[in-house]
Formats: C-alpha cells, structure tokens, sequence
C-alpha cells in the first residue's frame, strides 16, 4: 500500500474495499486492544512487495492463577424458530447446526435487507431473532427496529465480535438487550438462546 493509505488504516471505518464488502473496522480493532495492553503495532509495506504488520507487547513477569473449572450448565435445546442474520457464512452455517441439532427450527439470511424480507414473509412463524450487529445492507439495530414495526415484542439476541465502544457507537448503549461476543461455544450460544427466549 502507499504512504496515504498506510496513514489512515488503523482509523476507524476507512476500508479501501468497495460499498458494502467492509466496515474498516478489523485494523482499528486490533490497535485498540494492542493499545489496551501498552504495546504499539508497526506496519511495513510497498507497493507489489506486500505488507507486515508487527505487534509489540510487553513482558510480564507474573504466573497465572490457576482457575477451579465449573462444571457445565444443562444445554437445554428448544422447538421454536429462529431467524438467524449473519453477513459471514461460516459463522451462519455454525449456529444453524448447533440450533438444529437441539431441535430449533432455523432461518437465515446473509445479509440485513434479507432479514427484513424473510421476517416480511415468515413473521408468524419467527419467536427469535439472531442479529449480527454489523451487517452489509443494514445494521442489527436497522433491522431490529424496522422488525419491531411490523412485530412489536419480538425477541432478539445481538451477536458482535467487535469492542464495546463501537457497539456503542452503533446506538445499543440504552437499550436493555441480550447479547453474545462472537466467537462463541455450542454451549453459551444455546444458553443465551434460551435466556432470550425465555425473558
């Protein structure tokens, strides 16, 4: 990449990608947590040649504790439908199985405007909503709102791999609402799952 570009990538939402292929947010991501434990992040890069980012933290001296295991809640499955909106296909196709195979049944849509549509056609049959918060087309919070018109009382879970702040950012900081950080285990997501659809 250039000098111009090499300037700007670690600020939030600037991508060099085209509309809707990416928020700029990765890189602003990992200089933040960097920051968070007083390292710095170096990049290297020439036009052609290629890029090396290099992450420096600091040493510490101290030995973990070690941590008693807990033993593991009951993963209790259900038979409600669930639309799952998640823009990455892994991540998507991941939570469908795990759902399916604890008896929900499950939707899903690759992006927010095809949320919107398949709760247009199917609101009957949805009890859930599983929202990316940060989707291509519209945001979980788009989507939750523009749902909640045509079906007030619907219930969601918001699922985000992004820090707090840009959570923040994209207007959650009043609402009371459930929520998982992805990546996340079978277990919790079938937990918060329940939790979500039991409150």
């Amino acid at each position: 990449m250039d000098a111009k570009t090499r300037e700007k990538i670690f600020e939030p939402f600037f991508t060099t990608k085209e509309q809707g292929r990416g928020t700029g947010l990765g890189l602003a991501i990992v200089y933040g947590v960097v920051k968070q434990n007083e390292g710095f992040v170096n990049v290297y890069s020439d036009i052609g040649m290629g890029t090396t980012f290099r992450i420096y933290l600091p040493l510490i001296d101290v030995v973990p504790e070690e941590i008693p295991s807990r033993e593991q809640p009951e993963i209790v499955g259900g038979s409600e439908t669930v639309l799952v909106a998640e823009d990455d296909d892994t991540v998507r196709g991941l939570m469908k199985t795990i759902l399916e195979e604890r008896g929900y049944v499950v939707i899903t849509a690759k992006d927010g405007g095809e949320a919107v549509e398949t709760f247009r056609k199917r609101m009957e049959d949805i009890d859930l909503l599983i929202l990316d918060v940060i989707m291509p087309k519209k945001t979980g919070k788009e989507v939750f709102d523009e749902i909640t018109g045509m079906k007030s009382g619907i219930k969601a879970l918001f699922s985000s791999g992004y820090a707090d702040d840009i959570i923040q950012r994209r207007g959650f900081s009043d609402m009371r609402i459930h929520f998982i950080s992805k990546p996340v285990s079978p277990t919790e997501l079938l937990a918060k799952v329940r939790e979500a659809l039991d409150t």
